[in-house]
């Protein structure tokens, strides 16, 4: 009795914080930096790369600043240095690799020739595409972008009202169901051929294939997330005195919306391949042109450019979208990772 007495009036142990990364992760990332930045200029090259110093420099200046990461994580600062600085040093693992894959790519390249030019450039020469060829590779970014957005939301505008529709009602369904089995199935650039030929452009032709690969996904998975709606909700609903306009736009779409997102996600994966596809056969514009032209002129640094910018473009719209998740669905916030 006198232990439980003893601590009837104690402070609650707190959850233990979540250390950062330590110092000596920090210091390791910084020296592979290091050790990059010196091969680079000091190696001699096997080849003529104009933008060899800049890339040693820059990996020089992430390895004087990556040990300011511990610094920032472990030192008593305002809130955003402290947390900037805990979130760095988390990603000093990734950080020391990447160097190190760096560092084996340029010594494989541009240092013995171990792979074969120019179907293999160095780190320096991919640089030069992203400081030289700018302006046609933004370009290429904007076109792709205005595409992806037309045909996207378009498909998902589609696909949820069709979604809706078939889930709520028994009469659309009937009719709705059949096609979507038969249609639904098909990959969108089955239908290039026919798309090219009866749209009186191409750009046109590529929105259309874009909204197609979106609009099946977002249509079944809405249609799946109304019909599973627990018909309690419903009846309560009506037992309040609920319309079937309120049934359908305060019921039934907020209880669905996790599977809309799902089928959001679903649908902006299947719409980029579709565009880079598209791009290639019919567009005179965009990211899928831009890889047409470079794998044409055997400009394979400038091919291997517009998939990293493909690869980080995909990222960030699907990050995006599961920021606007996370605010919409705020009580399912951290369920589904990304």
């Amino acid at each position: 009795m006198a232990s439980l007495t003893g601590t009837a009036g104690a402070v609650p142990d707190r959850p233990a914080r979540r250390l950062p990364a330590p110092p000596a992760r920090a210091l390791a990332a910084g020296a592979a930096w290091l050790a990059l930045a010196g091969a680079t200029y000091a190696l001699p090259e096997e080849g003529d790369f104009p933008y060899t110093a800049t890339f040693a420099a820059g990996a020089l200046g992430i390895g004087l600043a990556l040990p300011l990461a511990a610094l920032l994580s472990s030192a008593r600062l305002s809130g955003r240095l402290q947390r900037a600085g805990a979130r760095l040093a988390h990603g000093t693992p990734w950080l020391a690799v990447l160097a190190l894959a760096l560092l084996a790519w340029e010594l494989v390249t541009a240092k013995f020739a171990l792979l074969p030019m120019p179907f293999f450039p160095p780190p320096q020469a991919i640089l030069e595409v992203f400081l030289d060829d700018w302006p046609k590779l933004g370009g290429s970014i904007l076109a792709s972008l205005k595409l992806l957005a037309g045909g996207y939301l378009f498909g998902a505008a589609a696909g949820f009202t069709l979604g809706v529709a078939v889930g709520w009602s028994k009469a659309v369904g009937y009719w709705a169901h059949p096609v979507l089995r038969f249609v639904g199935p098909l990959p969108a650039t089955a239908w290039l051929p026919l798309a090219f030929f009866v749209f009186p452009s191409s750009w046109s032709a590529s929105t259309f294939l874009v909204a197609l690969a979106t609009g099946f996904p977002v249509t079944v998975l809405t249609w799946s997330g109304v019909a599973g709606v627990n018909k309690a909700y419903f009846d309560v609903a009506r037992t309040l005195g609920a319309s079937p306009r309120f049934l359908v736009l305060r019921v039934a779409i907020p209880a669905a919306l996790p599977h809309v997102f799902v089928g959001l996600f679903m649908g902006l994966g299947g719409s980029f391949a579709v565009l880079v596809v598209a791009e290639m056969l019919g567009v005179k514009s965009g990211l899928g042109w831009y890889l047409q032209w470079a794998q044409g002129w055997a400009a394979y640094a400038n091919m291997y450019a517009a998939l990293i910018v493909m690869a980080l473009m995909c990222s960030g719209l699907i990050t995006l979208l599961f920021r606007l998740r996370d605010r919409v669905l705020s009580w399912q916030k951290g369920l589904v990772q990304w």
